[in-house]
């Protein structure tokens, strides 16, 4: 598993391509790599942060709990990605939770360690902070999407999110990653009850089409119409 935990830092669609190999040899050294089962929750909302975390394998979500307990998931991760480094860099405690949605490999990089290469490599520091303004422009247009669309744009807009994140299968068409309708709602801001709702209005529409938690898209333009037209 270290192996695999430890490709992250090699990875060259990481942040840490930037790096010598002394220096990322360092980082492996300060590094711890753990395990996460499906639903298992890998730091809570109000944790204080230890190191940066890194997603080597799996999938996450991001979620906060507002009011009565509902949760509403404020991102998702895929490797080689990022999980609360907000926190890290802001020296805060975590504003929200994290929660394997399949199998997860993570690689916790230790903040000293972190912090002594950024003081000395100014390429790795403009790395991280223009990953840092990319997800806070994507926060940002979230933030327009979920107070003034509908519920159909919402939901439409959610579904291309995931195949954009994600990917799709070799069919071209399945969402390659498999949430509840519960998780779907959330991402989407709405209730349970109107993401099933919308969902099978759109699989009626011939713009999806599902298959318990697969989601195949038919009608690409169409869902990106429906996003578009809020």
């Amino acid at each position: 598993m270290n192996i695999e935990c430890h490709n992250i830092i090699d990875n060259q669609m990481s942040v840490f391509s930037v790096l010598n190999q002394e220096e990322k040899e360092l980082l492996k050294k300060n590094s711890t790599c753990t395990y996460y089962k499906k639903n298992d929750i890998i730091y809570k909302e109000g944790d204080k942060p230890s190191g940066l975390i890194c997603l080597s394998k799996g999938k996450v979500k991001i979620f906060k709990e507002g009011v009565g307990g509902r949760e509403q998931i404020v991102r998702m991760a895929k490797p080689v990605g990022f999980i609360g480094y907000r926190a890290l860099f802001a020296e805060q405690n975590y504003l929200a939770s994290a929660e394997a949605i399949e199998d997860c490999v993570i690689c916790t990089i230790e903040k000293e360690t972190l912090y002594k290469i950024l003081s000395t490599n100014s390429e790795l520091s403009f790395s991280i902070i223009r990953s840092l303004a990319s997800e806070l422009g994507f926060s940002n247009n979230r933030t327009v999407t979920l107070t003034q669309k509908h519920i159909r744009g919402r939901l439409a807009e959610s579904l291309l999110f995931l195949k954009d994140t994600y990917g799709i299968e070799d069919d071209e068409a399945t969402i390659k990653v498999y949430l509840s309708r519960e998780d779907i709602a959330n991402l989407s801001n709405m209730t349970t009850s109107n993401a099933i709702r919308t969902l099978s209005t759109f699989a009626s529409e011939k713009i999806i089409a599902l298959d318990g938690r697969k989601i195949k898209i038919l009608d690409l333009k169409g869902l990106e119409r429906i996003s578009e037209l809020g």
